[in-house]
């Protein structure tokens, strides 16, 4: 990984490095999966390619959003090169109120001009200086996701079942993560929102963590 300062809001970093005292925790099959992503990206980012990454679950609501945001996070936390980071599903819904809620007590700055509409875009930052990303729910081959030349993490078993083909894809990988779906309206709906952050979180920066540049 790289040495740079992190550019990240304060209370953002300071979560971010709680997640990463975190990574002794992940198993080592789980660690195993993460750094084949870590050297497929070291290899886009080697060859001087961008390297694009579209994580996957089936209704782009909740936990690929979550991957999308701390895959791009991760790199500009490590101080590495630009990343084109997606999230889709296999069917569109909406970046539900729940996720969206737990990305701010996380300290990611997010704003949305009609919260009400039935599938918001979010404008979501991290960083002083940067252009908000736009967050919504899209299938994972609808623009402006990518066609061609990237890698695809399938972050809920049903979306992997459900995709056995992703077109274009160079690298994929199944990574499933518990849905705190089965919270919603419970008293647990923000604790298990917020575990399921951090998890997602600690992952990806472990990805970026075991990036090597030449």
């Amino acid at each position: 990984m790289t040495t740079t300062t992190s550019p990240l809001f304060d209370e953002l970093l300071s979560y971010t490095k709680e997640l990463e005292q975190n990574f002794d925790s992940i198993p080592k099959e789980r660690k195993d999966k993460l750094r084949s992503l870590s050297e497929y990206l070291s290899g886009k980012w080697n060859s001087n390619q961008t390297p694009k990454a579209i994580i996957i679950c089936t209704h782009n609501s909740r936990r690929s959003h979550l991957g999308q945001l701390w895959l791009a996070v991760g790199a500009d936390h490590y101080g590495f090169p630009e990343i084109e980071t997606f999230s889709g599903g296999t069917e569109a819904t909406a970046f539900h109120p729940n996720a969206v809620n737990a990305v701010r007590r996380a300290g990611f700055n997010v704003e949305a001009e009609d919260p009400d509409a039935s599938n918001p875009e979010y404008q979501i930052s991290w960083k002083v200086e940067m252009e908000a990303y736009k967050a919504f729910s899209t299938r994972f081959d609808e623009s402006p996701n990518p066609t061609k030349e990237f890698a695809a993490i399938m972050v809920c078993s049903e979306a992997d079942q459900g995709c056995p083909f992703v077109p274009g894809t160079d690298f994929r990988l199944a990574l499933p993560f518990e849905d705190p779906k089965a919270f919603d309206g419970t008293d647990l709906q923000d604790a298990k929102y917020d575990e399921r952050c951090k998890q997602i979180g600690t992952e990806m920066l472990f990805v970026m963590s075991n990036v090597e540049l030449k």
